[in-house]
């Protein structure tokens, strides 16, 4: 049990030990290998001077310099390049007397930031190969000049090993960093297309809405206004209104269907629907004069939705700030496009002016003209100059991204 607690609580002291700690493990392992392999001979050493105790304060100090590695690693290959020099100098023989030195080496290309690194590694070893070289020109026997030769390629090996730990590194953080950015920029779409989601259906809401209100309100004063003189008229203005009060909530659960999954959803309203949407504007009191060009190819579904939506505005528009008139809707399918008109002759002389809504500002128009954007198309909403106003939009029959 006991054991069992001490294991724990060095496991859990090593799990939070502080960054520093494995180098100072490592510069104090580098030294004692350093300082050890110092008595200890290799074949085919060459002549040198016993070891002396300046020989181990630079062993040491080499040693002990790595454990500051990765916050100065500049600074601790400059200590261990000058205490090779220094050593090699003085006659002191190879062995493992330049292991710090490589550590330096490693590090230094490993944790610097690449070209300017590189530049400093390889002109210290230039400086130390350099050395190295004149102080073994006297070397005996000849061969042992191949330690001097080991040296130097171990010390651009180390070179080479950090910079290929150091370009694994950035390539990996460059990989995470167009991982995050892809992620960011998949969230964003995705935000994009719930945000344009919504704006589509306000649009569908608000053009459903504002047509079956303006029917019901002018169905319901005609209710209030006959319903003891003419019961038959007010009858059928109720029917009316049940009548567009059920066709506005099944288009609703079209609309919002969209957001429940796995529900039973009715198709959108097109041009197919046209016909019914200009009878229940007649029984609102308009007197609708609708022509409706046979189509030279199937329209896309797009834009016979975008069509109904802005016949059906246009007139609500004229029901709710013009009352009862004489209104045109034409709509003439062409090769590329379809054609829509829907013209009214403004208001009669004999007709009350509605104060309810005339003088508020909606954003009928504003949904139309971006209707026909989204489709890359064009409307235009103006007053004539006889009286009266005039919607005009041509819908493209190809999808914009496919047009060159």
């Amino acid at each position: 049990m006991v054991q069992q607690a001490v294991a724990r609580r060095l496991s859990a002291w090593f799990s939070r030990r502080p960054a520093w700690f494995p180098d100072v493990l490592l510069a104090l392992f580098v030294t004692v290998i350093q300082v050890q392999s110092a008595a200890i001979p290799v074949p085919l050493e060459p002549a040198y001077t016993p070891v002396s105790g300046f020989g181990y304060v630079l062993l040491i100090v080499s040693g002990l310099a790595v454990a500051a590695r990765r916050r100065q690693p500049v600074a601790v290959f400059g200590v261990t390049a000058l205490a090779s020099l220094i050593y090699f100098g003085l006659g002191f023989p190879d062995r493992l007397s330049y292991l710090g030195l490589f550590v330096a080496l490693y590090t230094l290309a490993a944790y610097g930031d690449g070209r300017r690194t590189l530049m400093i590694a390889g002109a210290g070893i230039a400086v130390l190969a350099v050395g190295w070289l004149i102080a073994a020109a006297d070397i005996k026997p000849l061969v042992a000049i191949g330690w001097v030769f080991f040296r130097i390629g171990a010390s651009v090996i180390s070179t080479i090993l950090g910079e290929s730990v150091r370009s694994r590194r950035v390539i990996a953080a460059d990989a995470q960093e167009r991982a995050e950015l892809a992620e960011r920029s998949r969230d964003e779409e995705a935000r994009a297309r719930v945000d344009a989601e919504r704006l589509r259906i306000a649009r569908e809401v608000h053009d459903t809405v504002a047509h079956a209100i303006a029917i019901i309100n002018v169905q319901s004063g005609v209710t209030a206004h006959v319903l003891d003189k003419r019961p038959e008229q007010a009858r059928e203005a109720l029917r009316t209104i049940e009548q567009t009060s059920s066709r506005a909530l099944r288009e609703m659960r079209a609309i919002l269907g969209v957001l429940r999954d796995g529900d039973e959803r009715e198709p959108y309203p097109g041009l197919g629907q046209i016909d019914e949407l200009v009878g229940k504007a007649r029984d609102a009191g308009l007197d609708i004069a609708f022509a409706q060009t046979p189509p030279v190819t199937p329209l896309p579904s797009a834009v016979g939705s975008a069509a109904y939506r802005i016949v059906q505005e246009s007139i609500t528009n004229v029901i709710r700030h013009v009352g009862p008139t004489r209104v045109t809707v034409a709509l003439e399918p062409g090769i590329d496009a379809l054609r829509i008109r829907v013209a009214d002759e403004g208001r009669r002389a004999a007709a009350p002016v509605r104060t309810d809504s005339s003088t508020t500002t909606g954003r009928g128009i504003v949904g139309m003209r971006e209707r026909c954007r989204l489709l890359g198309g064009e409307l235009d909403a103006t007053p004539r100059p006889g009286g009266g106003f005039e919607v005009t939009a041509r819908l493209p029959l190809t999808p914009v991204g496919s047009r060159s």
